[in-house]
């Protein structure tokens, strides 16, 4: 099989021609499960066209407590994928309405929140609360970074400030949860947003199902911690197919937007 041409589905193991695979948004054709987006993908799903302005650019690496093979290892993913940190934020424009958006790529250590995480996702809301803007937050994430010990579980507390602070001002907050979105990440921005949307299938939820299990003492349920689970449940809003992801935003945006124009009227 050429793997540039073809591409395994994860979950049935259907061989699907990689080119019919990306038109689908990379979902699998025949049991319809959802494949990981990078966050280029991602952005050409969702944003209109060449509208996407990269901001709070950072190429640094931090290694707070000296953590042994840290810096080989990011310097081992940035070779390979150019990521520098696990989310990447910015401007742009979702059906004419503009937005300040934050993609996190689990292809950077799983997705994990250190430092430079939680000080982009700060300057996010920050930067969308000066200029008026609404955010979008596409979460992927194993939960906090252990290589950066205690100082990547205050960015749960940091992030949460700022997220607290920009819907003060008024600012609309959508989180988009996909697969996965655990530990601290479910636990601070994810689960703060004004809606909260999610994508079918996702794992979502803060410890793992087996160490629930084993605290408990009782059997979870097969669908514990997906999506469907928590939309049955309340916990999120919506659950939205890729195909109809970047329609259903630019219709939340545009209804908010003119909100907004009213309450000023």
């Amino acid at each position: 099989m050429a793997q540039n041409l073809f591409v395994k589905c994860k979950e049935c193991g259907t061989i699907i021609e990689r080119k019919k695979y990306a038109e689908n948004n990379d979902v699998c054709n025949v049991c319809d499960s959802y494949g990981t987006l990078d966050y280029k993908k991602r952005l050409a799903m969702v944003i209109d066209h060449d509208t996407f302005e990269e901001t709070n650019i950072h190429t640094g690496f931090y290694n707070p407590i000296d953590f042994p093979g840290y810096l080989e290892k990011h310097e081992k993913i940035k070779s390979k994928t150019g990521l520098t940190e696990a989310i990447v934020t910015g401007k742009a424009c979702i059906n004419e309405q503009k937005v300040m958006i934050g993609i996190m790529d689990t292809r950077y250590m799983m997705g994990s929140m250190g430092i430079i995480v939680g000080e982009k996702v700060t300057r996010l809301f920050e930067d969308a609360k000066e200029l008026k803007y609404p955010v979008i937050i596409f979460t992927a994430s194993g939960g906090a970074r252990m290589q950066e010990g205690i100082f990547s579980l205050m960015q749960m507390a940091k992030t949460a400030a700022a997220v607290s602070s920009f819907g003060e001002s008024g600012g609309l907050y959508i989180s988009v949860l996909t697969n996965p979105t655990t530990g601290g990440v479910s636990a601070s921005f994810a689960f703060l947003g004004d809606i909260i949307v999610a994508e079918p299938g996702a794992l979502i939820g803060f410890a793992g199902k087996r160490v629930i299990e084993q605290t408990i003492n009782e059997v979870l349920p097969p669908n514990f911690q997906t999506s469907e689970y928590l939309f049955e449940h309340g916990y999120i809003d919506m659950i939205v197919e890729r195909k109809t992801l970047k329609d259903t935003l630019g219709q939340i945006l545009k209804i908010h937007s003119q909100e907004e124009n009213q309450i000023f009227q």
